[in-house]
């Protein structure tokens, strides 16, 4: 994260990301495909693609067009998705917020563990669904609203978002404004 300075002086935390060039690729329509769609491709030799719907086939572009950061307004408000950061296997205090026992009277090593869970005849001798138990916390598609765009540098190809946006460095970040 970085800062960015206002209009007004302020100073606001803000998140950088690459927008690289990418290329409509494909155009699919209702009266081919049955339903409307764009096909965005992005990064050397077409690393990767991603299709998007469309509500009607008269606001597709034309095969070719390029899509880069200035499609983006400073002020306006975005959503963002992707993959947050992975944890690996975490216990139940860290994964669900469990508070643990008592670190005195009589526990030796139930601090961080998540006390009863269940059997017995008040589950019918079984764990109940859903309990929440350890495992492996993070690796999620994440979506954060209502971001707003503090600035855009259309030279670096960069937008500057207010806020924090999930995953790590290099993770590849859908924007929808």
């Amino acid at each position: 994260m970085t800062e960015v300075f206002g209009e007004d002086g302020k100073n606001y935390p803000a998140t950088t990301l690459r927008v690289p060039i990418m290329v409509v690729n494909l155009l699919k329509t209702v009266k081919k495909d049955g339903y409307s769609a764009v096909q965005i491709g992005y990064g050397d030799k077409k690393k990767g693609f991603k299709e998007y719907r469309l509500a009607t086939d008269a606001q597709t572009p034309a095969v070719g067009d390029k899509i880069d950061a200035s499609i983006f307004q400073a002020g306006e408000l975005v959503t963002v998705s992707a993959i947050s950061k992975g944890k690996g296997f975490q216990g139940v205090v860290k994964r669900h917020g469990f508070h643990g026992g008592p670190r005195t009277h009589g526990q030796k090593h139930s601090e961080r563990e998540p006390g009863a869970i269940g059997g017995g005849a008040r589950a019918g001798g079984r764990v109940a669904k859903g309990m929440r138990m350890a495992g492996r916390m993070g690796g999620d598609r994440i979506t954060v609203k209502n971001l707003p765009v503090l600035k855009i540098d259309t030279a670096k190809s960069e937008i500057y978002l207010g806020g924090a946006v999930p995953g790590r460095r290099g993770t590849l970040v859908e924007i929808k404004n």
